[in-house]
């Protein structure tokens, strides 16, 4: 049974020395009620987040995330242009332990709602490359995870082995994350800090009339390491609208090595999160997730064009497997708990027509590198679909669009401007579509907030 707020309320002032505590409330940001969750209000005024576990898996998850909290230094956070939670004490409740950080407020967005153009997207997409711009010194000072590139290829790697081990895979997808594995040019990039993997609701948004929607908070840090950069942005196949302009943003905004394999690296981790599904099924004995994840896998399969192209037809089951995620156990998968870290706005108090976004990113760099690659070569598609049902081998040098699920066709998409305002690095274009684009944006926020704030 969940425990009210002013229980939890009242384990804040045991996990934090001279915490005065004057009220408590629930959070009217929903999470994935793995926790057990409220803000404490303090008689200065302030408001502070607690979470309590409920199980083995997420007191291990709120361990990993003090630990990263505290790795991240004043110096480390004076590098980055949003907030992030800070860690304030450690408790128990009952048997169950409990994390007490600041509050983060801000609006979130879920990812097929963030529109293209300029505002959240490229808020988003400057906000991941200021993660991965830390220096390696915060993670390794701290003794977490790190992954060079040939250990992460060999992860990818165990798990595609162990998935089709089960039978439950289709050829065409064993040998098209095969190839992908096996093309070395695909896993030659530079290791970064990240956040182990993103989500759309990793960022928190604020919005006004001058500046326009912006990230002003990121949350979810609970599995920093240095890893591939790729594993921040396989979320992205979920916001087919947003996509390209996260990318594009992202290049724009560093001063890393450019490492063309990213958007296919990224694309290929995605779809593997359904593999994490069959095999949390297996590892489980549960059959019914087995039966679900095999046909999240045979709807990607059928929906997946020889030449990477999603097929009109099988659109449905592209966007249905994918969307499905979520379904991953948290301890399996990259998607992050919001329940103790964030509140709401009020979507009705902003007003006005916003401008692009000025605040969350990291070095810039010329952006001139197309992320989009794809890895894999449609000449040899005929003949390979002939001879195994499968995908054409990966060639990381093509320069088709690998695409998300369910994107249209190219010929199909409206022009999209490609020149950086003077002002602050948002994407330029006429003075309409600008317009049009600030429009969505703040429409996908009052769509996504409205069914989240109290």
């Amino acid at each position: 049974m969940a425990r009210s707020p002013f229980t939890l309320a009242a384990a804040v002032t045991a996990a934090v020395p001279g915490a005065d505590v004057v009220g408590a409330r629930a959070l009217s940001a929903g999470g994935d009620a793995r926790f057990d969750s409220a803000v404490a209000t303090l008689a200065d005024g302030s408001e502070v987040a607690i979470r309590v576990a409920g199980d083995d898996d997420t007191a291990a998850e709120l361990a990993r995330e003090g630990l990263a909290l505290r790795a991240l230094t004043p110096g480390a956070r004076a590098m980055l242009r949003f907030e992030v939670p800070e860690h304030l004490g450690d408790g128990r409740v009952g048997d169950s332990r409990a994390l007490v950080t600041t509050l983060v407020p801000g609006f979130q967005i879920d990812a097929a709602e963030i529109p293209a153009g300029a505002g959240a997207a490229v808020a988003i997409g400057k906000a991941i490359a200021g993660v991965h711009a830390l220096p390696a010194s915060v993670v390794r000072g701290a003794g977490l995870a790190e992954r060079t590139p040939e250990q992460a290829r060999t992860e990818v790697r165990t798990l595609i082995d162990r998935a089709a081990a089960t039978g439950r895979v289709s050829a065409r997808l064993t040998v098209r994350w095969r190839e992908a594995v096996d093309a070395d040019d695909l896993w030659r990039f530079e290791s970064a800090v990240t956040l182990g993997g993103a989500h759309a609701q990793s960022f928190l948004f604020a919005d006004d009339d001058e500046r326009g929607p912006r990230v002003i908070g990121v949350i979810g840090w609970h599995a920093l390491c240095i890893s591939d950069p790729a594993v921040d942005l396989a979320w992205l196949t979920m916001a087919t609208e947003a996509r390209t302009d996260v990318l594009d943003a992202y290049a724009g905004s560093t001063l890393r090595a450019p490492d063309a394999g990213l958007g296919v690296r990224a694309r290929l981790l995605a779809e593997l999160e359904l593999a994490r599904w069959l095999m949390h099924g297996h590892d489980a004995r549960r059959p019914d997730v087995m039966d679900d994840a095999a046909q999240l896998l045979d709807a990607l399969a059928d929906g997946i064009h020889d030449d990477l192209a999603p097929r009109r037809t099988a659109g449905a089951g592209v966007d249905e497997a994918m969307s499905a995620l979520d379904r991953v156990p948290a301890r399996e998968q990259s998607d992050v708990d919001t329940s103790m870290r964030t509140d709401t706005y009020d979507a009705g108090a902003f007003t006005g027509v916003p401008s692009d976004d000025t605040s969350a990113f990291g070095p810039r760099g010329s952006g001139e590198e197309d992320l989009l690659d794809d890895a894999f070569d449609p000449r040899d598609a005929a003949s390979d679909a002939d001879a195994t049902g499968a995908l054409e081998p990966l060639d990381p040098n093509a320069t088709a669009e690998l695409g998300a699920f369910g994107a249209e066709d190219d010929e199909d998409r409206p022009p999209r401007p490609t020149t950086l305002l003077p002002s602050e690095g948002g994407i330029s274009g006429e003075e309409t579509d600008v317009a049009e684009a600030h429009r969505a944006a703040r429409a996908a926020f009052q769509r996504w907030t409205s069914a989240s704030s109290e």
